[in-house]
């Protein structure tokens, strides 16, 4: 076609998120168009979600977008490229591309994500390679230096976690990358399964070297098929090419992997309860002590880890840890993938420093509210997290930052509500959500959800006493779970109670009010 001069590649994303957008439909209708001399390739997505379909067309080395695009629309983009209203100009040159700090997703989006000859012209495999010349401790300093921090929603500096099982004794170590991704609002792993999966693949095995484990398991959930589609390929594709076996890149050194999918539960997200479940018994948390780090998989010394940070290993070996602290505020270094999402006009995955307060990322970067109304309040750190009101939108976005309003950044997913949501409701959404995913090991979890799905229906009915039991509950609940499961629920529901009040008031003096 004229309108193609030039043109010698076409990028039309194939992870969950486009395809469930259409992309498959404007892929084949492109398929059908273009000939032979045309290469078009699969990608993950840019993160741009707002934009899917995301078509792009390189042009004399420069990548060109334009979406949303609708299959009926492939013939005249592809008559006329230049001049059609879906055009948006260069990527990098869209302001959603450009403000980002892409450090762990620089890959995504730009390469074919099986294409391991393509992962390593784009500077894969520097980080090992690296890795392997400088030896176990010089891996270690340089984790430990970059300030790294799981990136799963706990934060616990991966150097500290990595240097415990390093020194731990045993005949066996693990490494499991956890990708049991539950929280609602969260898709980073995803997205780096599904657009990079080597890069995941290339920070265990770094990650191995690192700590004596010569094995490795991804647990999946079982929600993301093309994750476990393109990671099982990856896997194959990386031990094809001496990345993973008994001698990696020639060195000596062995480490391996598989993809091990789970069930679905929401609890398996917990560290103790993902080992139990992978280790094919039912998926309840464990007591600690013993730690995973001593006693983990199989009761081995294992490195539990979330997709990200694992992700974010090659990167941090390949330009050392230091440059990667030089990133980010406080003890909050580097960067983060902030998942925006709700009701927001522009969502999508973003990577920045930590540092942007939450009115700039919700504002700036999301564009305010879908609906056009009002943004009331933004939930960060999933289900599990708090509610943020436009009062403390001046919070920068960092660890102790966030605790220190009695908040959470857990996966960095970030939630949205403009004026019309119900925060009583939400209050007690949290409560049902935690009783209906309890493993129901510990009675603070187990029976103290249920209890606060009626406490909150009390308070509603106009109980005003009942709130003092809430407090209390969510006391019991913070103090005595087990894991973080019931240990967070307070903080949705405390925080609605105490920023949004007037919503847990009866309903005829809402009405009333309003």
């Amino acid at each position: 076609m004229a309108g193609l001069d030039g043109v010698t590649r076409i990028f039309v994303p194939g992870d969950m998120a486009a395809r469930s957008l259409g992309a498959d439909a404007v892929a084949e209708a492109i398929a059908a168009e273009i000939g032979p001399d045309i290469r078009l390739t699969r990608n993950g997505t840019r993160g741009m979600i707002f934009l899917e379909p995301l078509v792009e067309m390189e042009r004399d080395g420069i990548r060109h977008a334009y979406g949303p695009v609708e299959p009926h629309e492939v013939a005249s983009l592809l008559a006329d490229p230049e001049s059609h209203p879906k055009a948006l100009g260069p990527v990098d040159e869209i302001d959603w591309m450009r403000l980002q700090t892409r450090l762990t997703f620089a890959r995504c989006g730009v390469i074919d994500p099986l294409d391991f000859a393509e992962y390593e012209a784009h500077g894969g495999l520097k980080g090992l390679r690296n890795a392997l010349a400088s030896g176990r401790q010089a891996i270690l300093d340089e984790v430990t230096a970059s300030g790294l921090r799981g990136r799963g929603g706990a934060g616990f500096p991966t150097g500290i976690k990595w240097t415990t099982v390093a020194r731990a004794e045993a005949p066996w170590k693990y490494i499991v990358a956890n990708a049991d991704e539950g929280d609602s609002g969260t898709f980073a792993d995803r997205i780096v399964m599904e657009g990079d999966p080597f890069t995941l693949i290339e920070g265990m095995a770094i990650a191995g070297l690192a700590t004596g484990a010569t094995q490795g398991y991804v647990y999946l959930r079982s929600e993301y098929p093309d994750a476990i589609r393109v990671m099982e390929a990856a896997v194959a594709i990386a031990r094809e090419n001496g990345v993973l076996g008994p001698d990696i890149l020639g060195s000596g050194e062995a480490f391996d992997m598989e993809i091990r999918v789970g069930a679905g539960a929401y609890v398996c997200g917990e560290e103790t309860s993902l080992l139990n479940s992978l280790e094919g018994k039912r998926g309840v948390v464990r007591a600690k002590p013993p730690l995973p780090a001593l006693e983990g998989f199989m009761g081995r010394p294992t490195v539990v880890n979330n997709v990200v940070s694992l992700a974010t290993v090659p990167c941090i070996l390949a330009e050392g840890g230091k440059t990667y602290a030089a990133h980010g505020i406080g003890k909050s270094l580097g960067t983060i993938p902030l998942q925006i999402a709700g009701n927001v006009r522009f969502g999508g995955l973003f990577e920045i420093a930590f540092g942007m307060t939450l009115g700039e990322i919700v504002d700036k970067i999301g564009g305010g509210t879908a609906s056009g109304r009002p943004v009331r309040a933004v939930q960060v750190g999933g289900p599990l997290g708090a509610y943020f009101p436009r009062a403390l939108f001046d919070t920068p976005f960092g660890y102790e930052d966030f605790s220190s309003k009695s908040g959470l950044i857990g996966h960095a997913g970030i939630v949205v509500f403009d004026d019309s949501v119900d925060m009583g409701e939400m209050a007690r959404f949290a409560m049902e959500f935690c009783a209906i995913e309890s493993c129901g090991k510990c009675t603070p979890c187990r029976i103290g959800a249920v209890r606060g799905v009626e406490t909150i229906d009390r308070i509603r009915a106009g109980d005003a006493a009942a709130k003092e039991l809430l407090t209390d509950l969510c006391d019991t609940m913070t103090a005595g779970s087990l894991c973080a499961l019931g240990g967070f629920t307070p903080y949705p529901v405390m925080s609605a109670l105490r920023h949004f009040p007037e919503d847990f008031q009866p309903a005829s003096q809402r009405e009333a009010a309003e």
